[in-house]
């Protein structure tokens, strides 16, 4: 008897498996019914039904789920993930009270913002609004004319002086006297010396624009 139930058992154990199929291995006619939505895993929760329909004023704004997050409370057990030395370590510099090192510190090497003034083309640092002039030296008007009005231009075009990688110029005492009589210089600047030197002589300094070249003072 015993083994006649147990064998009525597994028949119909047998015939319910050869029935069974999976709903999801059915085969539909028109393809996939089934229809997802991908939410953002930080609005999985936020109802989404009247977003287009409300009207924002100041009274319901409202960050959104999962924007504001909760206070990390350091130091109050394990169990919070920043118990105990509160993610500091145990010992070392960066574990003490107070900030351990001031802003910019690098750890004794030479720091970024005093590295930068000392980089070619960079205009960072003490000092980085001076502008810089080509230099005219008196003695390279030796040549010009008496009456008439000197000036790069035309300094280059006579070979006194060479090509420049600067716009503007400067009138500067150079090594030799100054001999010539009644010029007119046209410079962006002047020093002190090479403006009496020109004025002593009978001539006359004219102050140029940095940007437009026009005449600002005589």
């Amino acid at each position: 008897m015993m083994r006649l139930a147990l064998l009525a058992a597994l028949v119909s154990a047998a015939a319910g498996f050869s029935t069974f199929t999976p709903r999801n291995l059915v085969a539909t006619k028109n393809g996939s019914n089934l229809s997802m939505k991908i939410y953002d895993w930080k609005r999985r929760t936020a109802d989404e039904s009247a977003l287009h329909e409300e009207e924002f004023t100041l009274g319901n704004l409202r960050p959104a789920p999962g924007a504001r997050r909760r206070k990390n409370r350091k130091g109050r057990g394990i169990a919070a993930g920043q118990g105990a030395t509160c993610g500091f370590g145990m010992r070392g510099q960066k574990s003490r009270s107070g900030r351990p090192t001031r802003p910019g510190f690098e750890g004794g090497q030479q720091p970024l913002y005093r590295r930068l003034p000392k980089f070619v083309g960079r205009p960072t640092g003490p000092g980085h609004e001076k502008e810089v002039f080509n230099l005219i030296k008196l003695d390279d008007l030796n040549g010009a004319a008496e009456g008439s009005t000197v000036n790069f231009d035309s300094l280059l075009e006579s070979s006194a002086v060479t090509k420049s990688k600067h716009d503007i110029h400067k009138v500067v005492v150079g090594r030799e006297d100054f001999t010539a009589k009644g010029v007119t210089v046209q410079a962006h600047g002047f020093t002190k010396a090479a403006r009496d030197a020109i004025e002593g002589s009978g001539g006359k300094c004219e102050l140029l624009s940095k940007t437009t070249n026009a005449v600002l003072e005589a």
